[in-house]
This record gives C-alpha cells, sequence and structure tokens, in this order.
C-alpha cells in the first residue's frame, strides 16, 4: 500500500526500534540515505546501514540482518520484487520501500500491512485495479482434463451443467485479460520521482530539513537528469521546487534558528544561477571539458579530424589561447574565467552546442570549496563504479557517501580525478567505436560490443560507465546518420565483465526520440532468456542490466532482434 503522509506513515512507526537500511548502489538512494542518517542522528534513532548491489546481496543482507528487526526501508532496491514471497519475513517486520524503479511490483502495492510504498501514486504508473488481477477461486475447477481417465473424463463432462460451463467461459477470460493487462503494465522499466527528494520534502514537512540536507536533494535529483532516468519537464519541475526550498532556507531567519545552525547558514551558501553544463570544467581544462561533455562532442564531431579542426576553430573564435584551454581552469587568467560563459554562449548557436548553456545549483563552503551538483555526480559515480580486486564494493560505496560530507574534500576531489579518467576512457572508446564503424543494426535495435583485451575494459565491467558510453554513442550515432529512422532505434552494448568467468555485461538504452525514458529491454531480455534457456544473471535492481555467458551472446542477440522485429 501506498504512505502518502511520510511523518505520520513511516517516521513516526519506526523511531522506537532499530531499522535496517537497504541501500542500492546509485547516487540518488545514497542521498536519500544521507539525508535519513542526518535525521536519525538528530533523533538519536539506531538503525543498521547495508549496501546492497543487487537482489542476492539484498536476501543475503536481510537474512544476516533480521534477527530483532522490526522495520527494514529498502532505498531504490526491491520495489519491482515481490519481497514478501522472496524474504519470507515473520508476520511482525514492516517493510518499507523508498524505490524509483518502476513499475511497482503490485503484490506490494496491494499489500495490506506487510509493505508499504512510501510517496503518491504517479500519474504514469497506470495501475491495474485488484479485481482485474487477482481473484480468489475456492473452487477445484482448475484441475485439468488431461490428469483424468477417458471414463472420469466422460462423468465428469456429464456432470457439469450449464451454469459450470459458464464460469469456466468466464475464468478462461478473466485469465486472458489479466495476462494482457500484465503485459501491459510490466512492458517498460523506467524511473519515477527521486527518492532524496521524497525523503527531503519529509524532513521539510517535519521542519527538520536544512541546507545540507537540500543540497543532497538537489545531487539525488541532478543525477537522473543527467543519466536521462527521467523526462526533461519532470527535471524542470524538480529544479523549480528545490530553488524555492534553497531560497526559504538561506533566508530562514527568527527564534527557532539556533546558533550554530545560523553559524552553518553563514559559511554554506547554495546558488542556482546561469551555468554552462559542460563535465567539470571547473576542475578540469576548458579543450578536455568542451572535448568530453556529449553535447559538444556530438555537434562538432569531435571524434573524426574534421572535429579537432572545429574544437580549435571554436576555441580560437571565442578568443581563448590554445595555452589557455590546455590549463586547469581555476590556473587561467582570471579574466578569460569570468568571460568564459560570455563566450560559450556568443558562439553556441553558429557552432550548434546551445544545449550546454543551462542553469545549476553550486555549493560554497568557505573559500576553496566550491562545487557544482553535477561535479558531485560524477565524483560519486566514479567511486562507486571503482571496485576492483583490492578494494572491496562496499569500501566504494562509503567512499561515494563521504562525496557527500564537507570535511571530505580529499575524497571529493579524488572521485573527480576518477571521473576525468572515466570520461576519458567514455570518450575513447567511443571514437573507436565510430571510426570504425562497429555500431551494428539489428534491424529494430542497434548494438555495441567492446572488444576483448581493450585497455579500458576495466572501466565497462561496471553498469553506469558502460550506460554513458551507450548514451554518448547512440546520440553521435543519430547527428552523423543518414537514416530517417535513425532516432527511433534503442541501443544495446556489451562489455567483458569477468574474463575468468567468461561474463559479460549487458545494457540496453531507449532511443534518442523519446523525451519520456521508457525501456523494453527488461522484458525482452527476460523473454528471450526464456526462449534461448540461456544463462543470465539479472541480479540487478534496473531490469534494463544483466550479465550472460559470453559464448551465449551471439545466440541472445539473434533472439532479440526477432522478439523485436
Amino acid at each position: 500500500m501506498f504512505v502518502e503522509n511520510l511523518e505520520r506513515g513511516f517516521y513516526r512507526l519506526i523511531r522506537d526500534d532499530r531499522c535496517l537500511l537497504l541501500v542500492n548502489f546509485d547516487v540518488d538512494a545514497i542521498c536519500a540515505c544521507r539525508i535519513l542518517q542526518q535525521l536519525f542522528k538528530n533523533d538519536n534513532m539506531i538503525y543498521t546501514l547495508v549496501p546492497v548491489q543487487g537482489i542476492q546481496d539484498m536476501v543475503r543482507a536481510f537474512e544476516d540482518n533480521c534477527e530483532e528487526i522490526k522495520n527494514v526501508i529498502f532505498i531504490n532496491c526491491g520495489g519491482i520484487l515481490d519481497l514478501v514471497e522472496l524474504l519470507q519475513p515473520t508476520e511482525s517486520v514492516i517493510f518499507y520501500i523508498l524505490d524509483s524503479h518502476r513499475p511497482y511490483d503490485l503484490c506490494n502495492i496491494y499489500s495490506e500491512d506487510q509493505v508499504r510504498i512510501l510517496g503518491k501514486i504517479d500519474e504514469d504508473d497506470e495501475i491495474p485495479d485488484y479485481n482485474d488481477v487477482f481473484r480468489d477461486d475456492s473452487s477445484g475447477e482448475d484441475e485439468t482434463d488431461e490428469e483424468l481417465t477417458s471414463d472420469e473424463f466422460q462423468r465428469k463432462k456429464r456432470r457439469l451443467n450449464e451454469e459450470d460451463i459458464i464460469k469456466r467461459a468466464e475464468r478462461r477470460k478473466w485469465s486472458e485479460n489479466r495476462a494482457t493487462i500484465l503485459f501491459n503494465y510490466m512492458q517498460y522499466s523506467y524511473y519515477g520521482k527521486s527518492s532524496a527528494m521524497l525523503i527531503f520534502e519529509m524532513a521539510w514537512s517535519m521542519s527538520k530539513d536544512n541546507l545540507d540536507m537540500v543540497w543532497w536533494a538537489i545531487v539525488g535529483s541532478t543525477e537522473q537528469s543527467i543519466l536521462g532516468k527521467v523526462e526533461s519537464r519532470l527535471s524542470v519541475l524538480e529544479e523549480g521546487s528545490l530553488q524555492a526550498h534553497v531560497s526559504r532556507l538561506t533566508h530562514k531567519q527568527g527564534g527557532d534558528v539556533d546558533k550554530q545552525e545560523q553559524q552553518q547558514q553563514s559559511t554554506v551558501k547554495i546558488t542556482y544561477d546561469k551555468d554552462l553544463l559542460l563535465v567539470l570544467y571547473r576542475h578540469w581544462t576548458v579543450e578536455a571539458s568542451l572535448r568530453h561533455s556529449v553535447p559538444t562532442a556530438v555537434s562538432l564531431r569531435l571524434w573524426s579530424v574534421r572535429g579537432e579542426q572545429r574544437l580549435k576553430e571554436l576555441l580560437a573564435e571565442m578568443g581563448l589561447p590554445l595555452a589557455q584551454s590546455k590549463q586547469r581552469f581555476s590556473a587561467m587568467d582570471l579574466t578569460l574565467r569570468q568571460e568564459f560563459r560570455q563566450m560559450v554562449e556568443k558562439l553556441a548557436g553558429k557552432y550548434k552546442v546551445d544545449t550546454v548553456i543551462g542553469t545549476s545549483f553550486s555549493l560554497q563552503y568557505g573559500y576553496r570549496f566550491k562545487y557544482c551538483a553535477s561535479d558531485i555526480v560524477y565524483a560519486m559515480l566514479a567511486l562507486m563504479e571503482s571496485s576492483s580486486t583490492e578494494k572491496l564494493p562496499q569500501c566504494c560505496f562509503l567512499d561515494a557517501l563521504d562525496c557527500l560530507s564537507r570535511t571530505k574534500k580529499d575524497i571529493l576531489e579524488s572521485g573527480i580525478e576518477k571521473a576525468k579518467l572515466m570520461f576519458s576512457s567514455i570518450f575513447k572508446t567511443a571514437q573507436g567505436i565510430l571510426q570504425m564503424k562497429q555500431i551494428r543494426s539489428a534491424g529494430s535495435f542497434l548494438y555495441i560490443i567492446i572488444p576483448e583485451g581493450s585497455a579500458d575494459n576495466h572501466v565497462f565491467a561496471h553498469p553506469y560507465p558502460l550506460m554513458m558510453l551507450a548514451q554518448f554513442t547512440l546520440k553521435a550515432y543519430v547527428d552523423s546518420s543518414k537514416s530517417r529512422r535513425a532516432p527511433e532505434w534503442p541501443l544495446v552494448a556489451s562489455s567483458i565483465d569477468n574474463a575468468e568467468k567468461g561474463t559479460c555485461l549487458m545494457v540496453g538504452i531507449p532511443p534518442v526520440c523519446e523525451d519520456q525514458p521508457r525501456s523494453l529491454f527488461g522484458r525482452a531480455f527476460e523473454q528471450v532468456a526464456k526462449n534461448t534457456n540461456s544463462y543470465t544473471e539479472a541480479d540487478y535492481f534496473d531490469t534494463t542490466i544483466i550479465r550472460l555467458k559470453i559464448e551465449e551472446r551471439p545466440k541472445f542477440l539473434d533472439a532479440l532482434a526477432a522478439l523485436l522485429v
């Protein structure tokens, strides 16, 4: 069932008992978790935090920590699964789901007691009525005729009167209708409102919000926007709402604000202003930022020789000396730094890079701590996806969580450096794919396979870098393709996950023409796995990401092409 009043239907109910927090590996989930941690700290609440990368992690974490736990909070995980069936909890345990993945499992939605979904029903969810998908049948009419002998079947046939025949026909019709309704409901995978935003709004309704919390909500919402998880209309609405909260908290005064809070407000400053949506440009060189930002790389076609010339032409026309453009932005001449945005705005129309002109939130703390929200998102993504044989995923999760702390600047800087390497790998790999024309068409979709032995294979053994590579490559392909149908094609990207085990990672992204980013690959992958009897590991909470055996990949892609014709 849905809980609309989060304070009354969630927060007050969990205050007196230890909570178990199961948090998915994504930036929005980490931001939501950080806001909850702050609330728990203020109210002296006891909790256990366990990061979970996939379904098996979640099951293991619940089994290991379920003793004496009455409340389990799932952050960006669990919503698309029948949790009661999967985890088999005792009757006293209550599951609270805070999950931006859609569609929700119907058993969670219609659970009366044990499962509570935090937030309102989205207009886009189109949840089926209970009676259309659930039916209480106590009669034994489901016994199949195949199990009966011929004599028994004849006797049963004689026994059936007209009323029974009508009932069976109705039941069959209801079952067929149910299958259609369920297919339509579960056909697409997509994302709903940011979880960090929902928890921040709860803190606001309880009058326990502050500037730190609104900043964490901004970072969570920004991740959804820059990774294309939600449609641009929703991102704009969220930005407006967050701007109002920033303004309110910045000008908050009065007797209810204690001395410590006033001191914090005087040192922490969040601004919402015109900005250039270029990757990490304040922490990188202008040339590198222009090269690795998707809008400029695509518009200038920087994967080609002609594109490189256009980039130099743009810098020259801006009046930015080559030596200055190759220096770290913070080391450039002060006048050039101050005028950089106006330089880009002036030539944006001519070079078709208008989309880099926008607005963004920035956080300033002291003199040397100034970051925009996208800087934090990229740093967190890079840290979170940097697990290796030497570093466990849980340690990477905690590093990403520390990025949200103003006192851990060294970890944030380390994340930014890792993000630069990640973007360099993405650009270099995309450049190779585009130059070598390695984007293949399967008729109804495009696909790319990163060859084994590539120097950057370790980067694309993680879902988010592979997804960002797929988005960049698809946009570049559509922009340079002569086919009118190119904007309508989705794309599948695959790379080596574990060479020793012989497994690969596969992600599917929707076409660029879809402003409402709904992907059909989740259900399609599931169906193809059944059709081909392939061993796939659909362990991620995002159903458009799977693992499978490398030798089964060609067969899998062929079957996917046949299914999506």
